[in-house]
């Protein structure tokens, strides 16, 4: 007599059965994170290392260009258009008179003296009040010039032979500036004035 079949008992996990099925979401899950984590990393760490390197580069371009400015301003060689200031003519003992023409001036600055170039036209009756002005008169004036060639060639100024040049150099007790001053007489209608003012700081 056959002995009746027992039933089967459910095999229990690692007893011979099948393995549990992998979650794969999760691994996909996880792997994405990972990535966004090095993504995340990454733009920091441009941030830290690009942000400071712009900002130095934009930095040092305008540094560049206000040295440019400030050396065209400060360390223009040769007269240039333009009225020097009230203070500049002021400290230099430079009056330009009010209705003068075709003005333009250098200041040139070192450890040891200040230096104003001025020049500019004017009328004879000006010109006799801007001698009266610096302490001096147009029958003060010697014939030739009285600015240096080192200083005519820092203000970018020649002398014609062929002009009439007057000029005179009025020393002053310090802290008061020396003048130089070189008149153009030849057009007695329309003068033009060189002035050379030094000061030692």
């Amino acid at each position: 007599m056959t002995p009746p079949s027992l039933p089967r008992q459910a095999s229990a996990p690692g007893a011979g059965g099948p393995p549990p099925a992998d979650d794969g979401g999760q691994d996909r899950q996880g792997r994405r994170q990972t990535v966004r984590r090095r993504w995340v990393t990454a733009i920091i760490i441009l941030l830290l290392v690009g942000v400071p390197a712009g900002y130095l580069a934009v930095s040092a371009q305008q540094s560049r260009e206000s040295g440019r400015d400030k050396a065209s301003k400060i360390g223009a060689v040769k007269v240039r258009e333009g009225w020097p200031s009230r203070v500049q003519r002021s400290v230099y003992e430079v009056p330009i008179p009010m209705m003068a023409s075709l003005v333009g001036y250098l200041e040139t600055n070192n450890w040891h003296t200040s230096r104003l170039f001025v020049q500019f036209g004017t009328t004879p009756e000006e010109l006799d009040t801007f001698l009266a002005d610096i302490g001096t008169s147009r029958g003060e004036l010697t014939p030739g010039v009285s600015i240096s060639p080192h200083d005519a060639k820092v203000a970018g100024w020649s002398w014609s032979p062929k002009h009439q040049w007057a000029g005179i150099s009025l020393d002053a007790k310090e802290p008061r500036p020396a003048r130089d001053v070189t008149v153009d007489l030849t057009n007695p209608a329309n003068p033009r004035v060189y002035v050379v003012s030094t000061t030692v700081p």
